[in-house]
């Protein structure tokens, strides 16, 4: 199993990254054209949303410094303890919904305190590629088009976030300590 993971990973993104334009020419489609024209597009969108990511860093900055994260981290680990989830896994969990590069820093701490081979790190990268960063999408995303009420989208992405680490925790154990 471990091994035809490990092949399916080497080849997944450059498989599609040569199948994508492929695709598009087989369907006739200006592939560089249609890239230029999406990136004028997009433009305007991403000025607007510069104050949508000033607020988000700005909070994100604000959980860490007030020692909020550790504050909550202290509830969690019991109930870590109790299921057999490493403790260094917890602040990738508990930042990911809120900032990408926040959890991406801690990610990169277990990396190299534990090394990308070990169990530790194998979980701690398929929690980083399992989840989102929910807040930070609700909002960038619902703020650029105008969309304000977002607490279902909020509950649902949270959701979806507590299922990923869940999940990345039981597949990295039947993957990798079998």
């Amino acid at each position: 199993m471990y091994e035809f993971v490990s092949l399916l990973s080497k080849w997944m993104l450059p498989l599609m990254i040569v199948m994508i334009p492929l695709y598009a020419i087989w369907r006739k489609v200006p592939v560089y054209e249609s890239f230029v024209e999406g990136a004028k597009e997009g433009f305007p969108t991403a000025v607007e949303i510069i104050p949508h990511l000033v607020g988000m860093m700005v909070a994100v900055s604000i959980f860490r410094d007030t020692g909020a994260m550790e504050f909550y981290l202290q509830f969690l680990r019991p109930i870590a303890s109790w299921l057999h989830i490493p403790e260094e896994v917890l602040p990738i969990g508990l930042l990911r919904p809120i900032s990408g590069t926040g959890s991406l820093a801690f990610v990169e701490s277990v990396l190299r305190t534990y090394g990308p081979d070990s169990f530790i790190g194998k979980l701690a990268s398929t929690i980083q590629a399992s989840t989102d960063t929910t807040l930070y999408v609700i909002t960038v995303y619902f703020g650029a088009v105008g969309i304000k009420r977002t607490l279902y989208a909020l509950k649902v992405g949270l959701w979806a976030d507590v299922a990923g680490f869940l999940f990345s925790w039981i597949i990295c154990s039947l993957v990798f300590l079998s």
